[in-house]
C-alpha cells in the first residue's frame, strides 16, 4: 500500500466553547513512545500507529488486535458455569429425539442465536422448534404463560437465548410443571441463580469465564463448540460427521455487532472472521434480505449494523416477531425471499412511525429545555407512540441533545400499560435510576443497564416520574458535561483524504463499541454546494488549498448543523472518512458528525 500523506496531529484551533452541534472537541493524546513502538505493525505509517495508540493498543497486543484469530482468543467452554452441564442435556435430547424448542428474544441477537441453534440441530438431522414472544402482548423474555403453552404443545426441553436469566417467576413455573429449561443468556444478573436445568451466562455472579462482553450470539457459538467437543469425547456423530460450526460465524458476527457488544477479545475474532463468512453468501436468509433491499454484497460492519440489522429488527418492533429468526434459519430460497420482503416492508413502516414520533418528541424536548435549561434528562411521552420504535427515538434524542433520554408511549392496541425506553450517555447509569424509581413505586416496573433501560407505568405517573428523574439526575452534572466531548483523533486536509488513507484506516478494523472508528477534523474549510438528498440528509463539498472532499451529514436537515451548513461559509468540520463507490469510481467522503463556524 502506498503511504498516505503524513497527517500531523496538531491541537485544534481556538474555537467557541461549544460547536454548532453543542459539543466540545477534544484532541486525543497518544504517548509518543507507544506510537513509535507501534510503527512496525502498521508499515511505518505514523497516523495508523497513533490511531492504535489512542485505542489502548500496545506493540505486544497489536498483532492480535489487527489480525484476531479464534485460535488465540476462543475461550475454554468449560470456564463458563453450567456450560458442560447444558451441553450434556441438549446433546442427550438430540440423541433421544426429544421435542426441543428455542425461546428467543425478538431482536437481532435473539434471532441470530436461535438460528445458530436451529442450523446446528439440522446438522444432527433434527428440527428445533421456535417461540418468540410478542413485544406488545407478552413483553420481554419468558413468562409462566408461555412455558405452560409450550408444555401443552409437547415441548420436552426449552432453550432460552438472549433472555431468561432474570425470569425467575417463569422459571419457577417451568420447574413446577416439569418443563426443563436451559438458559443461554448474557444479561446482567443479581441475586441467587434461579432454578433451571442449566444456566449459561458469563454475567452470572459465579461464572469465572471472564467473557461478560459477549453478546448472546457469542455465548451460543461457544455453546455449539462445547456440544461438538462433548460429542467427540463420547465418540458419536451424525452420519455426515459433526456439524461444521465455522459457517455459523456470519450469524455470530451479526448478533455481536447489532447488540453493540464491545469489539474486544474474542468478539474481534468473531466479527473479523464472521464478516468474511458473510461475504460468501452462504446464508440464504441474509442473501435474500440483501437482494430485496438492494444492498448488494454484504461484507462490512456498516452492511451488518446499519442495513441488515434494522430490517431484521423490524418484525420484532412493528410486526411479526418470528420473522427474523425464521429468515436466518431457513435454507429455502423461496421462503427466504418471502420473509425478507415482509421484513423490508415492515422496516419502511417502522421508519415512518419513527419519523413521526421523533418530530413530536424533539418538539417536546426543545420545550422542556426552554423551560428548564439545566435539566439533566429528557422525557418525552405521547399517546399512540408505538413501543417498538420508542427506543430508537430515545437514542436519536440522546445523540442530538447529549442528554439521557426516555421516550414513553401508550394507547389502544399497544399493550395494557405505558411502555418507556431510555438511552443514556457515558457514566450516567440510566438502568439503575429506572430500577430505583420502580423500587420506590414511582413507576410500575423497570430496569436495564448503564446505557439503556426500559420501564412500564401508568400514563398518570409520568409527571411524578419526570420530577423524580430530574432530581435524581442532578447528581450527575459532571458526567453529563463530559458527554459533550467529541474526541478527535487527528487533523486531515481535504487533499490528504485519499482512498489509500481510508484503506489504511480500514485495516485497523473492525470498528464498533470499544474500538471506535476514527474521527478527523478538517480545519478551516469552505462549505459549498449544499443540497438535500432523500428527505433528511445533506450532501456538500469541503474545500481548501489542498483540494476538495465530498461530505454528507445524515439526518441534518432542520437541525442546527443543517441550518449552519445551508448558510455556507468557512467551518471546521469533524467526521469519519468513508470509502464510496459511485458509478464504478472509488472515492472518499466525510460522514459529518459536527461543525464549528469560523
Amino acid at each position: 500500500m502506498t503511504k498516505p500523506a503524513k497527517i500531523t496531529p496538531l491541537a485544534p484551533p481556538a474555537a467557541p466553547d461549544l460547536s454548532v452541534g453543542g459539543r466540545r472537541w477534544r484532541l486525543q493524546q497518544a504517548d509518543p513512545r507507544r506510537v513509535q513502538a507501534l510503527l512496525p505493525a502498521v508499515g511505518g505509517i505514523d497516523l495508523l500507529a497513533r490511531l492504535l495508540a489512542v485505542r489502548g493498543v500496545d506493540a505486544a497486543g497489536a498483532p492480535g488486535y489487527l489480525a484476531p484469530t479464534l485460535r488465540e482468543f476462543f475461550p475454554d467452554p468449560s470456564s463458563f458455569a453450567d456450560m458442560d452441564k447444558a451441553a450434556g442435556i441438549v446433546l442427550d435430547s438430540i440423541l433421544d429425539g426429544r421435542q426441543v424448542v428455542v425461546f428467543a428474544d425478538y431482536d437481532v441477537d435473539g434471532g441470530t442465536s436461535s438460528a445458530i441453534l436451529a442450523r446446528y440441530f439440522r446438522g444432527w438431522g433434527r428440527e428445533l422448534g421456535l417461540y418468540v414472544p410478542d413485544r406488545l402482548e407478552e413483553g420481554y423474555g419468558p413468562s409462566p404463560e408461555a412455558f405452560r403453552y409450550l408444555k401443552s404443545k409437547g415441548a420436552e426441553l426449552v432453550i432460552t437465548v438472549d433472555c431468561g436469566a432474570a425470569a425467575v417467576r417463569a422459571l419457577d413455573e417451568a420447574d413446577e410443571i416439569g418443563l426443563p429449561i436451559v438458559v443461554i443468556d448474557h444479561h446482567l444478573m443479581s441475586g441467587a441463580v434461579p432454578r433451571t436445568a442449566a444456566l449459561v451466562n458469563p454475567n452470572r455472579p459465579d461464572c469465572n469465564s471472564g467473557q461478560g462482553h459477549l453478546a448472546a450470539a457469542g455465548v451460543v457459538f461457544v455453546f455449539v463448540a462445547a456440544m461438538n467437543r462433548l460429542a467427540r469425547e463420547r465418540g458419536i456423530a451424525p452420519p455426515g460427521g459433526l456439524p461444521d460450526i465455522l459457517p455459523l460465524l456470519d450469524l455470530c458476527a451479526l448478533g455481536t455487532l447489532c447488540d453493540m457488544a464491545p469489539l474486544t477479545g474474542v468478539n474481534r475474532a468473531f466479527v473479523r472472521q464472521g464478516l468474511s463468512m458473510m461475504a460468501r453468501d452462504q446464508n440464504a436468509g441474509l442473501r435474500a434480505l440483501a437482494d430485496v433491499s438492494g444492498i448488494g454484497k454484504i461484507e462490512t460492519v456498516y452492511h451488518a449494523t446499519f442495513l441488515l440489522g434494522p430490517r431484521l429488527n423490524a418484525g420484532g418492533r412493528v410486526g411479526d416477531p418470528w420473522l427474523a429468526a425464521k429468515l436466518l434459519a431457513t435454507d429455502d430460497r423461496t421462503e427466504a425471499i418471502e420473509l425478507a420482503e415482509r421484513l423490508h416492508g415492515l422496516n419502511d413502516e417502522r421508519k415512518a412511525l419513527e419519523s413521526a414520533i421523533l418530530d413530536a418528541a424533539t418538539a417536546q424536548a426543545e420545550r422542556a429545555l426552554a423551560e428548564t435549561p439545566g435539566r439533566g434528562i429528557l422525557i418525552a411521552a405521547g399517546e399512540g407512540w408505538h413501543p417498538g420504535v420508542i427506543g430508537i427515538v430515545a437514542g436519536r434524542l440522546k445523540d442530538r441533545f447529549h442528554l439521557p433520554s426516555i421516550v414513553i408511549g401508550w394507547g389502544d392496541g399497544l399493550g395494557p400499560v405505558a411502555k418507556g425506553s431510555g438511552r443514556s450517555v457515558k457514566d450516567v447509569n440510566l438502568g439503575a435510576a429506572i430500577a430505583e424509581a420502580a423500587r420506590l413505586g414511582i413507576i410500575l416496573s423497570g430496569g436495564g443497564h448503564a446505557m439503556a433501560g426500559g420501564l412500564s407505568l401508568d400514563p398518570g405517573q409520568i409527571p411524578a416520574f419526570d420530577a423524580w428523574m430530574l432530581d435524581h439526575m442532578s447528581a450527575f452534572a459532571a458526567e453529563r458535561d463530559a458527554a459533550l466531548d467529541l474526541e478527535i483523533d487527528a487533523l486531515v486536509a481535504p487533499g490528504a483524504a485519499t482512498v489509500q488513507l481510508v484503506t489504511g484506516i480500514a485495516s485497523l478494523g473492525p470498528f464498533g463499541v470499544g474500538a471506535p472508528e476514527p474521527v478527523f477534523m478538517l480545519q478551516d474549510v469552505s462549505v459549498t454546494g449544499v443540497r438535500r438528498v432523500g428527505t433528511q440528509h445533506l450532501r456538500f463539498t469541503l474545500e481548501d488549498s489542498s483540494g476538495r472532499l465530498d461530505a454528507i451529514a445524515w439526518r441534518a436537515e432542520g437541525t442546527p448543523i443543517g441550518d449552519a451548513l445551508r448558510q455556507g461559509g468557512r467551518f471546521s468540520v469533524a467526521g469519519r472518512l468513508k470509502a464510496d463507490n459511485w458509478n464504478g469510481r472509488d472515492r472518499v467522503q466525510l460522514e459529518t458528525l459536527d461543525v464549528t463556524r469560523l
